[in-house]
């Protein structure tokens, strides 16, 4: 009968209606969290603009096939002489001391095996910095020869869940007058310094790991788009630079107007491309043009990788 089709037609078409409408509403709910869990902080922000205006000095102004290689006193010396900001790493040694370096592992820089806390501090000083001079330094003399001449990007190296290193450097950064901020891949060391230091400003980093490093897994996929971000609030993104298309990054700094910082920049032309999706820029392997030591010229730089 006619009224018979009529009405079932009229019933599928309903179906088809509720499905939509369950699919958009679905969809908005997904893309809603999607929002929320990338959220950086947006409300009482730290002061960002002592650090514009700079470049960042990857590990220091270093060569590794010469007298400053990276993460050594001599190149941090280098780069604060030069007047650019440095980024540099910092981790604990056996014995429980900050210490400069980037590693885990000590054979790629200092030729021996085992990892950093296989190490007391002493022991350290008996490991050199790629056949140089140079040794491993002391987190607080660092912090000492820099003594507030150019504002700090100061890595933590948290291989795990352990975050010990955070409690027992912020200790010697209270007691910094110069200008620094923090930044780790770990969210932990963030949640850290939620929780515990506040006023201080911390970045993310993060980085294409399921296509650069090949990394598989959950918690890369999350890592790579910063799903944690509604936990650690970071007042910073700093992304590799070759990934600056990535949707969560440009989110954050479009929509959330986070502060964007690119690393490891490593020559002019990347500089100059990447100048509209960054705020600041962390560089190694040459020396931006325009800058005082650009000008003045005869200094030597070497590649590290990132």
């Amino acid at each position: 009968p006619k009224g018979v089709g009529r009405k079932i037609r009229n019933d599928g078409k309903e179906r088809e209606g509720t499905e939509m409408t369950v699919i958009l509403v679905i969809a908005a709910v997904t893309v809603a969290l999607y929002l929320l869990a990338i959220m950086p902080r947006m409300a009482h922000r730290p002061d960002r603009q002592p650090f514009l205006g700079v470049y960042y000095a990857h590990r220091g102004l270093h060569d590794n096939g010469g007298d400053a290689p990276e993460n050594s006193m001599r190149a941090f010396k280098k780069a604060v002489e030069a007047g650019y900001g440095i980024e540099l790493d910092v981790q604990l040694s056996k014995d429980r001391v900050p210490v400069v370096f980037h590693d885990f592992t000590l054979e790629r820089v200092c030729g021996v095996k085992g990892k950093v806390y296989d190490y007391t501090y002493e022991e350290l000083q008996k490991f050199r910095l790629y056949r140089s001079e140079e040794r491993i330094p002391r987190f607080e003399d660092f912090l000492e020869m820099v003594g507030g001449r150019v504002p700090l990007i100061v890595e933590y190296k948290v291989e795990w869940t352990d975050v010990s290193v955070c409690p027992l450097a912020d200790g010697i950064l209270r007691d910094y007058r110069g200008t620094y901020c923090i930044e780790s891949f770990n969210p932990l060391a963030l949640l850290w310094y939620r929780r515990h230091r506040d006023g201080v400003m911390r970045g993310q980093l993060s980085d294409a790991f399921l296509q650069e490093e090949g990394l598989k897994g959950l918690l890369y996929f999350v890592l790579e788009h910063m799903l944690l971000n509604f936990a650690t609030k970071p007042d910073f993104i700093a992304y590799n630079h070759k990934y600056y298309w990535t949707l969560s990054r440009q989110i954050c700094k479009k929509l959330y107007r986070c502060l964007a910082v690119a690393w490891t920049v490593k020559s002019q032309k990347e500089l100059e491309a990447r100048r509209k999706d960054f705020d600041l820029f962390i560089f190694d392997s040459f020396i931006p043009a325009g800058t005082a030591a650009d000008r003045r010229g005869k200094i030597r730089m070497g590649s590290v990788g990132k």
